[in-house]
């Protein structure tokens, strides 16, 4: 298992659309770990492989607290299928560092993926799994959280994130 970077807007690749995954292979497993790995050590609570530089339409999540056992839930080729209700939240972004805004989501989603082991399964969510999931099927169709703020905001954090390119070089 590895770290990897974690792409920060304003990177192109961040916009790429993810690939269907065709089959579960070792390498894609190895990705998988090193996903986990990245995320956990970030620390957040989803990722999408887009965010890695990945092109593959997989996705994890664990929004486990602190103090509770590691759920690691793994998502790939995730459609969601259905979405009830609206709300506004607070949320965050490993490829927007220090970034929180407010976001419309759904509060109940239902999607179904396969899992790390290939077979298909069904899943309805709300709370922040279902905010999770959302977010990072976005990150796989190159929908960025920018995305779904007003202009202003988004003019914010734009020359937020300049800055920062700028100065990490």
């Amino acid at each position: 298992m590895a770290i990897r970077t974690i792409l920060h807007y304003p990177d192109p690749r961040l916009r790429q659309k993810a690939q269907p995954v065709e089959r579960i292979t070792p390498e894609l497993e190895r990705l998988i770990d090193d996903m986990a790995e990245t995320m956990y050590a970030a620390p957040g609570v989803g990722l999408a492989a887009t965010q890695i530089g990945e092109p593959h339409r997989i996705f994890i999540i664990d929004i486990a607290a602190e103090d509770e056992p590691s759920n690691l839930m793994v998502f790939v080729n995730p459609e969601i299928l259905s979405k009830v209700g609206e709300e506004v939240g607070a949320e965050g972004c490993l490829s927007f560092p220090g970034v929180s805004e407010d976001i419309k989501r759904a509060t109940e989603v239902r999607v179904r993926a396969q899992g790390r082991d290939g077979k298909t399964f069904e899943l309805t969510a709300d709370g922040l799994l279902a905010v999770a999931i959302q977010h990072e099927n976005d990150h796989l169709d190159g929908v960025l959280m920018i995305d779904r703020v007003g202009m202003l905001k988004k003019r914010i954090i734009q020359r937020k994130m300049q800055k920062r390119a700028d100065a990490t070089g």
